[in-house]
């Protein structure tokens, strides 16, 4: 579990033929870290396999590469990095699990960020709710026909990829789970 605030902006240092293996160059993320923690990248909650001088490695599943923006990073790619809370620590964002539930498309930039988003995602975006874009914990302004609007801050801007992203890019969303098992159990039958 995360909480959608950026502790590093990494790089990433290669992708294997096909996405297998991603290897990012980082310090921050890899104070503490060990073979079998999970580092979220962009949102995506990864699970570090190797560990090297400045730079870590972890295997990114088919299914990862198809429902997430990782597929299409490059060598020099800029990502943003998350160590998991710790029960000791403050939740300064929101719960976000790393689990990205799609991936949208930046329309305008910061500072009035606003994103295109898959039409069956729309229902859990709320007002003054959270959601989760490239990792990043942000509250939604306004809710639109095909998306959402948010209000990134200059210091959001500066220490996140969000700053970096233009029309025509796309981003990993995560909506609210709080919002989904709601849904789950209203919907239940007995």
């Amino acid at each position: 579990m995360f909480t959608g605030i950026v502790e590093e902006l990494g790089e990433v240092a290669s992708v294997a033929p096909g996405g297998g293996r991603l290897r990012v160059a980082a310090t921050a993320v890899l104070e503490d870290a060990k073979i079998g923690d999970s580092i979220a990248v962009d949102g995506c909650c990864l699970t570090v396999v190797e560990i090297g001088p400045g730079w870590w490695e972890a295997d990114v599943s088919g299914e990862t590469l198809r429902r997430t923006t990782l597929g299409g990073l490059a060598p020099g790619a800029r990502v943003n990095l998350e160590r998991p809370v710790r029960l000791s620590d403050r939740l300064g964002g929101h719960i976000v699990q790393g689990h990205v539930d799609g991936v949208g498309e930046v329309v305008e930039p910061v500072p009035d960020l606003r994103v295109r988003m898959p039409r069956p995602l729309l229902r859990y975006v709320v007002e003054k709710g959270s959601v989760a874009v490239d990792g990043v914990s942000l509250t939604v302004v306004e809710v639109l026909d095909d998306g959402f609007t948010v209000a990134v801050i200059p210091h959001t801007t500066e220490v996140t990829t969000l700053g970096r992203r233009r029309p025509g890019d796309r981003v990993n969303l995560e909506v609210d789970v709080t919002v989904k098992y709601v849904e789950r159990l209203l919907a239940w039958k007995e």
